[in-house]
């Protein structure tokens, strides 16, 4: 089951979409310019195979909720990111609001 749902951040509503999967779920919040994820995302993938793609992209881990993914602290963020100032250890809805 795949459900999308509208989340405030800030003044700002960017949409949430969380995939019930055997054994896992997939957690995702994305703005028109990037996204926070929850385990599943491989950074290393997006800054190594993928990097001409310029993806603006971070990971949090142990996560099982988009209300625990707006709150947690990320693990790992992709360079792009960075160049936001977008870095670990900051929450997921800061680094959303660095992605508006």
């Amino acid at each position: 089951m795949v459900t999308l749902e509208p989340i405030q951040v800030g003044a700002h509503t960017v949409l949430g979409c969380e995939v019930k999967l055997p054994q896992t779920t997939l957690l995702t919040i994305n703005t028109s310019k990037g996204y926070i994820m929850c385990g599943a995302l491989d950074v290393g993938l997006l800054n190594e195979r993928l990097r001409d793609r310029g993806i603006i992209a971070a990971r949090a881990v142990g996560v099982r909720t988009l209300s625990e993914l707006l709150a947690a602290p990320l693990e790992s963020v992709t360079i792009e990111a960075e160049k936001l100032g977008i870095v670990p250890g900051m929450t997921g809805s800061e680094a959303l609001l660095r992605m508006m």
